[in-house]
């Protein structure tokens, strides 16, 4: 069995070139909701001028999208770390999302159809900052412990590849990302989802809330 990147220590020796060398090169980071985003942020900040793209055409219903957009937008407003952030708000378009998993439909949480959703928002962040001269592009995704971190790296380095714009490696949940995540969001009282956000991840969860009430 080959070795399994470790993407958190490549982030860092990222980070500590650009400390010695002085530099902040401009990042889009591709944002799910706030409380993902509030650790990432607090983290990249340091090294990174960050514009954050919220484009997660998934989310069911347009309600749930409006409240996490609010959220994360209220984060970034609210944030010391974040004080320089720009927001980038993307169009809701849920029928990007069904026809990117047409056919996946009813495989499981964490198959398929959510890596061909990995690659539906990722390609709208590396298509933006290629057009918009952004130095690296990644997304918060891997910081929840629910997530690919591998598949997610694997599907922004051929991103990367086919758009001409670095992909920031990352695997957000490593060094106490997550639990710092979790302090975050009661620290700032953001609203925390109990669902991925597409209509099927909410469908299974709630066949297992069901399931454990019966």
């Amino acid at each position: 069995m080959a070795n399994q990147r470790n993407y958190a220590k490549e982030l860092d020796t990222i980070m500590e070139r650009l400390r010695r060398e002085e530099k902040r090169p401009t990042l889009l980071l591709h944002a799910c909701c706030a409380p993902c985003s509030s650790a990432v942020l607090e983290r990249l900040t340091e090294r990174f001028a960050v514009s954050v793209l919220f484009y997660n055409p998934n989310i069911y219903p347009q309600t749930e999208y409006e409240k996490r957009e609010a959220e994360l937008a209220r984060l970034i407003s609210e944030m010391p770390a974040a004080r320089d952030v720009t927001l980038i708000r993307a169009p809701y378009e849920p029928e990007s999302f069904f026809e990117a998993v047409r056919g996946l439909e009813s495989i499981p949480e964490g198959g398929e159809r959510c890596f061909r959703c990995y690659r539906l928002r990722l390609e709208a962040a590396a298509q933006y900052a290629a057009a918009h001269g952004f130095d690296y592009f990644t997304t918060t995704l891997s910081i929840s412990p629910l997530k690919n971190a591998a598949k997610l790296n694997e599907i922004g380095e051929a991103l990367a590849a086919q758009y001409g714009v670095p992909h920031l490696p990352s695997d957000f949940k490593k060094k106490e990302g997550y639990k710092r995540s979790i302090v975050l969001s009661k620290e700032y009282e953001l609203y925390r989802q109990d669902f991925c956000g597409c209509v099927f991840s909410k469908r299974e969860r709630m066949k297992k809330n069901h399931g454990s009430h019966t």
